[in-house]
């Protein structure tokens, strides 16, 4: 079974992480969703996620830190009214245009086994309807899956997100097979 989405997304066989739209960042290139302007910068050392493409950021790649409200956005497609459960948070995206993810990413991005996880669920209105803390286990693809099976086999659920615990940054969402 392959999910397909209208926009760029990783292709496998269970789920599909999908990146921030294109005709998103064209905005949040300009300015991002808590209305302040882009600020791009050149990263050295690396290593952080980045939103648009699904990997993490090379040493010398210019990027930029913008807040994103990923359920507004789906909402705004859908109709959605997510009231209190609407948040916005940091995340990086390239400075500049770039391709997306890679067409075969192996694995589900920013993964590492140990690493912690929680897997938040969402109703068709943009309500929480549940979700749990995933410590990511050394098959990390097969972790994931069983997180987003076990989320998807509740009808409610129309849209799971991805967040580090950490610093509670969205990673990536994932949605209910046949929807857009």
């Amino acid at each position: 079974m392959t999910t397909t989405h209208t926009r760029t997304a990783h292709t496998r066989t269970a789920h599909t992480p999908l990146p921030i739209a294109p005709e998103v960042l064209v905005r949040l290139r300009d300015t991002d969703d808590a209305g302040r302007p882009c600020v791009p910068f050149v990263d050295d050392e690396g290593g952080d996620p980045l939103r648009c493409c699904l990997r993490p950021v090379a040493p010398g790649e210019r990027i930029a830190l913008v807040s994103y409200a990923p359920l507004r956005r789906w909402a705004a497609e859908t109709g959605a009214e997510p009231g209190a459960y609407d948040e916005q948070g940091p995340v990086f995206i390239h400075a500049d245009p770039c391709a997306g993810p890679a067409e075969e990413p192996g694995g589900y991005p920013f993964s590492r086994a140990g690493a912690l996880r929680t897997v938040r669920r969402y109703s068709a209105d943009g309500h929480i309807v549940g979700g749990r803390l995933l410590e990511i286990p050394e098959d990390e693809e097969r972790g994931f899956d069983a997180a987003f099976d076990e989320a998807f086999a509740d009808p409610r659920v129309a849209l799971v997100h991805v967040r580090a615990v950490e610093y509670g940054c969205f990673h990536f969402e994932v949605r209910r097979q046949g929807t857009a």
